[in-house]
């Protein structure tokens, strides 16, 4: 039995009508994609099959979070994960993946499994950037970070004045000098 053997969808054994499906994603499935960055996951996925005889459409409706590490302080972040996604599989001679919205699989292809599907859902509605409100971040992490972009030492840091906001802005003087360029001469 293989790792991604629950997220087989029987295919051929539907009989013309619309079926529904239930998946959890959690840590281990994206432990077993290979995906490091997911510190832990709960993510409810439900399917909607709907088959006519020439085709079937997919509809996956995901909804729940995943825990991901902040870019700027590195305590754990939950991201919100609440998205859909739509495609029409259908039989064919070859395999066939080149449209967004058509898929299509062999004709002695018994079962579709989705897994990859779910994954590449999941992450593409994770934002790039993964950082807390401003504000929000861990705040001992906060300051080392201003001390090490100004340049101050330990006793010129006060946690009680720190401000996250002055942490996205500080700025390098090489490009502050671009600024001041016209580029309309």
């Amino acid at each position: 039995m293989g790792k991604f053997s629950a997220y087989k969808l029987p295919l051929k054994s539907l009989h013309k009508g619309v079926h529904e499906f239930d998946y959890k994603l959690d840590k281990a499935f994206f432990a077993n994609m290979e995906y490091d960055d997911a510190r832990d996951a709960n993510v409810d996925v439900h399917l909607s099959v709907e088959y006519n005889h020439d085709a079937y459409r997919l509809h996956f409706a995901l909804r729940g979070s995943v825990t991901m590490l902040c870019d700027r302080c590195l305590d754990d972040l939950e991201i919100p994960i609440d998205t859909t996604y739509d495609i029409t599989v259908e039989y064919g001679d070859d395999y066939d993946d080149s449209s967004d919205d058509t898929l299509i699989i062999p004709t002695a292809d018994n079962d579709l499994n989705v897994a990859y599907m779910l994954y590449d859902t999941v992450v593409l509605a994770i934002p790039i950037k993964h950082v807390h409100p401003m504000g929000k971040c861990n705040r001992q992490m906060s300051a080392l970070l201003k001390k090490h972009q100004t340049g101050l030492t330990d006793e010129d840091i006060d946690l009680d004045d720190i401000d996250t906001d002055d942490v996205e802005a500080a700025s390098d003087p090489r490009w502050d000098a671009l600024k001041n360029i016209d580029i309309n001469d």
